[in-house]
């Protein structure tokens, strides 16, 4: 295995600490910083030479960066740009432009997937089932269509990791759907997707590639404790809050028990799927699936959370990856990937 000049890239504030020692495992599951430190560590423990770039706002220093340490590859875990997540591509658009490789997906991927409402609108053309929704423009009147009926669920368009999403996402009325576009306005500053809600199981799916795909098993968020009242909603808290965990035994894990058309198609589907929307490197697709067996694609997560014991990585080892094996893979990935300039 040849080793590499690695650029990691991350956001300024979450520049990981050089050791860990001193802190609880509980500490450590809910470190902001906690994809940074396993990503670099364990490129480091692969025998890769890693140089940390913390960025916020500034090209310049991902220029100058480039040109000192000629990385063979960017390793991209930037999520933002500015705070604005949509400009993730722009970063990638840059490394294409300056002739870095890099991991992850392509602009053109990560503009389609990260805009909610296009994905949906594009799998819809392709017969891919998806819930019915309306996309809330900021500054523009708030009118429900007639075609869409309530519960609805409520959230930004663009922004990922469950941001600005509790269960006063599901509304049941006109004026809580006001309400909550509204709050979605103020509060992310992008537009409101509300979509028909799916009662029934979360279900993700890791796929890996650029052009050979591989799909992990199907992975399942899980309520053990929630009272039969309260819908499953991936809350952010239910996501990052450990102490919400353990009061509802929030868990995730592998998927059994699903109907023998769903385990025998759902490989294929995500295939398509990351086809469709142009994606490469590797991302993680989220569905719903109801009690009659019927599936839906709620969203694709391009450039997933990939911290050891995440979903993603998990779902990988299930298959038999890993996780210094998934980030050797992701790193390969990214210097098979060939951009226009570099082809």
């Amino acid at each position: 295995m040849k080793k590499l000049r690695v650029l990691a890239l991350m956001r300024d504030d979450l520049m990981p600490p050089d050791s860990i020692d001193g802190l609880s495992s509980d500490e450590l599951l809910v470190a902001p910083w906690k994809t940074e430190f396993d990503v670099v560590t364990t490129l480091n423990d692969l025998g890769h030479q890693v140089h940390q770039l913390g960025v916020y706002d500034d090209l310049p220093t991902i220029r100058k960066a480039i040109e000192e340490l000629k990385p063979h590859i960017a390793f991209n875990l930037l999520e933002a740009f500015g705070g604005v997540s949509l400009y993730d591509q722009n970063i990638v658009g840059y490394l294409e432009l300056k002739q870095v490789r890099y991991t992850g997906c392509n602009p053109k991927g990560l503009m389609i997937a990260r805009d909610k409402a296009l994905s949906k609108k594009l799998l819809a053309f392709h017969r891919i089932r998806v819930p019915d929704f309306a996309v809330f423009s900021v500054g523009r009147k708030i009118r429900k269509p007639k075609r869409l009926q309530f519960p609805l669920f409520v959230k930004s368009v663009v922004e990922d990791a469950s941001f600005g999403i509790s269960q006063a996402s599901l509304v049941r009325d006109e004026a809580a759907l006001t309400s909550r576009v509204l709050f979605v306005h103020q509060h992310t500053g992008t537009d409101a997707i509300a979509e028909e809600f799916i009662e029934g199981r979360e279900l993700y799916v890791g796929v890996i590639g650029n052009k050979r795909l591989e799909t992990f098993p199907v992975w399942e968020m899980v309520f053990d404790k929630k009272p039969e009242e309260l819908p499953l909603i991936a809350t952010a808290a239910a996501k990052w809050n450990l102490k919400y965990q353990k009061k509802w035994g929030v868990a995730s894990r592998a998927a059994k028990g699903l109907p023998e058309h769903v385990s025998e198609q759902i490989g294929r589907r995500c295939k398509r799927i990351y086809r469709i929307l142009s994606m490469s490197g590797y991302a993680r697709l989220d569905f719903r699936l109801e009690s009659s067996g019927r599936l839906y694609f709620l969203e694709a997560n391009p450039n997933p959370a990939l911290s050891f014991g995440e979903d993603f990585s998990e779902s990988a080892e299930k298959k038999g990856l890993s996780y210094n094996q998934l980030i050797q893979r992701i790193l390969n990935l990214g210097m098979r990937y060939q951009p226009i300039r570099l082809a």
